[in-house]
């Protein structure tokens, strides 16, 4: 059977869906990107916001017209969403003939399999252990970077998210499995592994009684053919002296942090259940700077949560400039129900949280700007990623630059250079997230 699949929201989605597609092919279906030629389609979703929720029912509505008028002979939900709308999702789409939860995935095969023969499924296991298909998974991120999900929930329990409520509590995927996944990313000819879960920072501590991640990283660093290795989303409490201590030892771990804090207020920290004060963030943020003084920092916030005043506004943005990300996205707070922060008093009206949101970024295109140029004349080590004929010139990624989230590297060069590419580049331009140079000497192995 041929099989289209849609893979919505973040990367730790992106990683169950290439899962699933391992499984089945493995089972021996084919793989098409064309609605019109599919025998199934499989929407994997995501509710995490307001924009994603919409995202995910839009696709899953005009893939049920083929379901109904074309020639798709399946149609399966899987993810956020179908945990948190089973019913709705059975009730008010009849061409949906399976919903799988979030830890159901391993199930993919057998929902495939009844609902070519008619038989509809609603399958939602319990959010305990690690579901994994079997097979191996199909790489499908394109160029040479892979995510490595290293676990899955979240003991957190913020009080504007839901995931710990759509994904269960926090299980570290046993070191052993990530190596030997690692390992078969690497022959694949994936070089820079980039580590994800909802948080990274605890990986283990469930497993093997401490905070893990210094190990398995090291681990991974052994491993011939990964040349770049990345860590994403590590809650800044968690930050820990042997993680530290590994990034500045290991080579091939990029100097850069995804530390998502939110918020800079005390007060609205505390209402949001974050584990930290500004006063913490201050000093993580400066014991990573003094340690690997060439760390780049990303972090995400979110604004206009309920009870934010201009005050907590002002104190944000006086953080943001006084602390200097590398890098920085916000988002405008999203009312979820049956999270507490939803039936909060002074929920902030949609067109302040988005003036505050534009304050914020605008502030970051400064910084931005102002830290990209001190980087001319300088030599980066950059992952080709293509080539824009527009252009006429090649476009990659420095260390301090993760895929999807940040910004590029524009390569002037009469060289021919394929993706994967590693050069070395000498910066001799800046934009407010972009850099411009030219190829100072390849040395791709």
């Amino acid at each position: 059977m041929r099989i289209l699949f849609i893979s919505l929201g973040c990367d730790k989605n992106l990683v169950d869906s290439e899962h699933m597609l391992g499984a089945l092919a493995q089972a021996g279906h084919t793989m098409t990107d064309d609605p019109e030629q599919a025998d199934v389609i499989v929407v994997n979703t995501c509710c995490f916001i307001h924009d994603a929720r919409e995202e995910s029912i839009s696709a899953i509505l005009e893939m049920a017209e083929y379901r109904k008028n074309g020639p798709c002979r399946a149609l399966i939900v899987a993810g956020c969403l179908a945990e948190r709308y089973r019913r709705e999702i059975q009730e008010e789409i009849p061409e949906v003939d399976a919903v799988l939860g979030t830890n159901s995935i391993d199930a993919i095969g057998d929902a495939v399999e009844k609902a070519l023969k008619g038989e509809k499924s609603l399958i939602l296991k319990p959010l305990e252990g690690i579901s994994r298909p079997g097979g191996r998974r199909v790489l499908s991120a394109g160029g040479r970077y892979g995510y490595l999900k290293i676990a899955e929930g979240c003991d957190k329990h913020c009080t504007y998210c839901i995931i710990p409520r759509l994904r269960g509590g926090y299980r570290s995927v046993p070191m052993e499995e990530l190596l030997e996944e690692a390992r078969y990313m690497a022959d694949q000819g994936i070089e820079e592994l980039i580590l994800v879960a909802q948080e990274t920072t605890v990986y283990g501590r469930d497993l093997y009684g401490e905070k893990s991640l210094h190990r398995l990283l090291r681990e991974l660093c052994r491993i011939s053919g990964l040349r770049w290795i990345r860590v994403l989303y590590c809650y800044p409490e968690e930050i820990y002296p042997e993680l530290i201590q590994t990034m500045k030892e290991e080579p091939k771990i990029c100097h850069y942090l995804d530390l998502p804090i939110q918020h800079a207020s005390d007060r609205i920290l505390k209402r949001m259940g974050r584990r930290t004060s500004r006063e913490d963030l201050e000093n993580i943020i400066g014991t990573l700077r003094r340690e690997i003084p060439d760390i780049a920092l990303r972090t995400t916030l979110i604004t206009g949560f309920p009870g934010e005043t201009q005050e907590d506004h002002r104190e944000l943005l006086e953080f943001v400039n006084a602390a200097e990300f590398d890098r920085l996205g916000v988002f405008t707070y999203s009312r979820e129900d049956d999270t507490p922060a939803a039936s909060m008093e002074n929920q902030i009206p949609e067109e302040i949280k988005e003036e505050r949101r534009g304050e914020l970024m605008e502030l970051q295109q400064e910084i931005s700007l102002e830290k990209g140029q001190q980087k001319i004349g300088t030599i980066l080590e950059v992952m080709i990623e293509g080539y824009l004929p527009e252009e006429r010139a090649y476009v990659g990624r420095s260390r301090a630059d993760a895929p999807e989230v940040d910004g590029y590297v524009f390569v002037n060069t009469g060289e021919a250079l394929e993706t994967g590419d590693f050069v070395q580049v000498r910066i001799s331009g800046a934009q407010e997230y972009d850099l411009i140079g030219e190829i100072e000497n390849e040395f791709t192995e």
